[in-house]
């Protein structure tokens, strides 16, 4: 079981330990960010699955390297297989969640609102009669407030984030149009693969100049929901969760056995961790058509990681 739970490395400069990532700032502009195996999810670590971060680090490669005529992105260079070098950029204070059908499972999904009686949700407005995992008669944003330092994530419309000066008219216009699109591209390539793009979130910034790029990740299994297209239409009859790569698998999990806003979060068993490990696995292999290699280079990931990593080291 090889984890990396943490890249806490003291030789590099200007920490950052986020829920997922570890990352570090160089003097140069540039940032260090780590994939950790930590899993995230109801604003929590729940635990640390082998292989994670090396499949959301290559399935992130993947579309980055498939949007870029959509839209610049942060990335300078990958030393490792859990770590990218990109451009350090101000992070936009909106999360961007772009979503295609009625699906969810947090406080602000969409689905956790319309069961609650919403309708009227991110400044659009749902019909009635909709059911769990129903396709939305078209993709809609639906931001929050980017929460930092544990904060919790706050429902927005676009009007809001104009208003109270998060975004600029025209960085909104901006931002919006370039979540559509990646998230087209997104669910085309998705459904080549026999795939259904459920919906993502993107994480945006501005560089030195100014200029608006993708950072963070994009597609992966902890940004977005994928289901499996062939079992979709059968599950939505039978009213049932479709069958799914993505952090889902262990969210219904703790969801069926706490509330995992308030309540401890129970051990998750090993059998539970193999199992989500292998999701991983098999959405990257799903999403990119690609054989998943585990690197298992160097005594452990930790060791390979700071051996790439060694000639940022200061001091």
């Amino acid at each position: 079981m090889r984890i990396l739970d943490h890249a806490r490395i003291a030789e590099l400069p200007n920490p950052y330990f986020g829920k997922v990532r570890d990352c570090y700032d160089l003097a140069d502009g540039t940032r260090i960010l780590i994939s950790s195996d930590r899993i995230s999810a109801f604003d929590r670590i729940l635990a640390a699955i082998p292989f994670k971060g090396q499949v959301l680090t290559q399935v992130a490669r993947y579309w980055f390297d498939s949007t870029a005529d959509l839209c610049p992105n942060h990335v300078l260079s990958y030393p490792d297989p859990n770590v990218v070098i990109g451009q350090r950029l101000t992070i936009l204070p909106v999360e961007i969640v772009v979503r295609g059908y009625l699906a969810g499972s947090t406080s602000t999904s969409v689905l956790t609102q319309y069961r609650k009686g919403a309708r009227a949700m991110y400044g659009h407005v749902l019909p009635d009669g909709l059911r769990d995992n129903q396709a939305l008669p078209a993709a809609i944003i639906t931001p929050t407030s980017k929460a930092f330092d544990g904060a919790h994530d706050a429902p927005l419309t676009a009007a809001e984030i104009v208003e109270q000066g998060l975004l600029t008219a025209a960085q909104w216009e901006d931002v919006s149009a370039k979540a559509l699109a990646l998230f087209a591209r997104g669910q085309k390539m998705a459904a080549e693969r026999g795939l259904i793009l459920v919906d993502t979130k993107y994480e945006f910034g501005t560089d030195a100049l100014g200029n608006i790029l993708l950072g963070d990740e994009i597609h992966t299994p902890d940004s977005s929901r994928f289901w499996i297209a062939d079992g979709y239409e059968t599950a939505f009859a039978a009213g049932t969760r479709p069958p799914s790569f993505d952090k889902d698998v262990i969210r219904a999990w703790v969801v069926a056995r706490c509330d995992p806003y308030s309540d401890p979060i129970p051990q998750i068993p090993a059998a539970m961790i193999a199992a989500t490990s292998q999701v991983y696995i098999d959405a990257f292999e799903a999403i990119t058509g690609r054989t998943f290699v585990p690197d298992t280079s160097f005594a452990t990931p930790l060791d390979r990681v700071r051996a790439h990593l060694a000639p940022y080291f200061t001091g």
